[in-house]
């Protein structure tokens, strides 16, 4: 019962209806690719000659499906059960947690490494945990969305500054690095939506002569970039400690799922004590942890497959380039983006790659801006050539109106 002379509030059904509205419903109500059943489309489309495949999971490495990963993960199982138990500060951890920790120090060649429940909840977590009152975050204004959300959710000064423009991050520090205590730069080791890569060296030098700390969110260049797969730094030949923090995901090149920090072992200490995003949430379930070692241990004893990945990579970004398509800046290795001229054109590529058993969902207005829809390609070691210049003639024939398109609703 509304008051008398109050106005009548929207129920939260509405509230909600018109927010979705905002974020661009009217792009899906026609049908749309989203939430498909994978296992189902797989089984779909296993019967016809060419087969599906898709290039829209993070299996880098093409260990998804490794006995090995499989094994140990049942094993752990078996061995331990299902659930993590508790925070591991309050209710112990297993003796896996931090072998597997030590196992991605090594490899990575990093001081030490702590690992959380969930990557988006590491960015969210750490930065606030970083900074404070008198402290300022300079992000790349493509960064992920964990890393924005965290940035801009705590009591300390936000500013971003253009996508890879080291001179506009530059005259960013030089007007206001003496306002503040603590300046943070956080940028990506591989940006997931571009395909392309900060230039390291210059940025190491650019926050030591101004006093800065650097994070750099390595959740798609762990297992990609270097001829190791140990991420940015091995690929410009830079030693892991000029960095001081990193954030990397166990969902990618190594198939399962958390989030991990890699820094100095002093910072690690601290972090293991008082990282709210740590301290309060439960530690890896014990099939995950083994898993996750697993991957690594491979990775360790195949670096062959890092190679492998980029030649899968590149052969579709420089096919797609001689087919009239557009993959911007990609550098090339695990992601290449496809950018195209409106979301419904977008939209429409998508599901014609669906129909020719390729699953590749589009990126449109969530997550890019409004005027750079694209589809995202991610590319496998594990992956053939065939149905990777399959799925670029499937999309340069649909661009091109060479495919009719049949939009069904998911």
């Amino acid at each position: 019962m509304v008051s008398e002379g109050k106005p009548e509030r929207p129920s939260f059904s509405a509230v909600a209806e018109r927010r979705f509205r905002l974020a661009g419903k009217s792009i899906i109500e026609k049908g749309h690719p989203y939430f498909v059943p994978v296992d189902r489309l797989e089984q779909m489309y296993s019967s016809k000659p060419e087969g599906y495949v898709s290039l829209a999971h993070y299996d880098y490495l093409g260990l998804a499906r490794h006995p090995e990963v499989i094994a140990a993960s049942t094993q752990a199982m078996q061995d331990y059960g299902a659930g993590a138990g508790a925070s591991r500060l309050v209710g112990g951890e297993r003796t896996a947690h931090r072998a597997l920790e030590r196992n991605l120090a090594e490899f990575l060649g990093v001081g030490d490494v702590l690992t959380l429940i969930s990557g988006y909840l590491t960015n969210l977590s750490l930065i606030n945990h970083l900074l404070g009152p008198r402290d300022l975050v300079l992000i790349d204004s493509l960064a992920h969305n964990s890393i924005v959300v965290g940035a801009k959710s705590g009591r300390f000064e936000c500013r971003t500054f253009e996508h890879n423009d080291f001179d506009d991050l530059e005259e960013q520090l030089k007007a206001a690095r003496g306002e503040f205590r603590h300046v943070l730069v956080v940028v990506e080791g591989l940006y997931s939506m571009d395909g392309d890569i900060p230039d390291l060296p210059r940025l190491i030098e650019m926050k030591k002569r101004h006093d800065a700390w650097l994070l750099v969110d390595e959740a798609h260049s762990y297992g990609v970039l270097g001829p190791n797969g140990k991420g940015i730094c091995e690929h410009f030949g830079i030693d892991p400690s000029e960095v001081e923090l990193s954030v990397g995901t166990l969902s990618k090149s190594f198939v399962s799922s958390g989030g991990f920090i890699c820094a100095n072992a002093e910072v690690i200490a601290w972090l293991r004590f008082t990282l709210p995003g740590f301290v309060y949430s439960v530690g890896l379930s014990p099939a995950t942890t083994a898993s996750a070692d697993a991957a690594v241990n491979i990775l360790r004893r195949e670096p062959e497959r890092v190679e492998r990945l980029k030649q899968k990579s590149r052969l579709f970004r420089d096919s797609a380039r001689a087919a009239g398509l557009e993959p911007g800046n990609a550098i090339g290795e695990a992601v290449v983006p496809l950018h195209f001229e409106s979301p419904e054109q977008t939209m429409m590529v998508s599901q014609v790659l669906i129909e020719h058993g390729i699953y590749a969902p589009p990126i449109v207005q969530v997550g890019v801006p409004k005027d750079q829809p694209r589809i995202r390609f991610f590319f496998s070691a594990a992956h053939r050539d065939e149905d990777i210049l399959r799925a670029v003639d499937v999309t340069a024939a649909a661009v091109h109106g060479e495919l009719p398109v049949q939009i069904a609703s998911s």
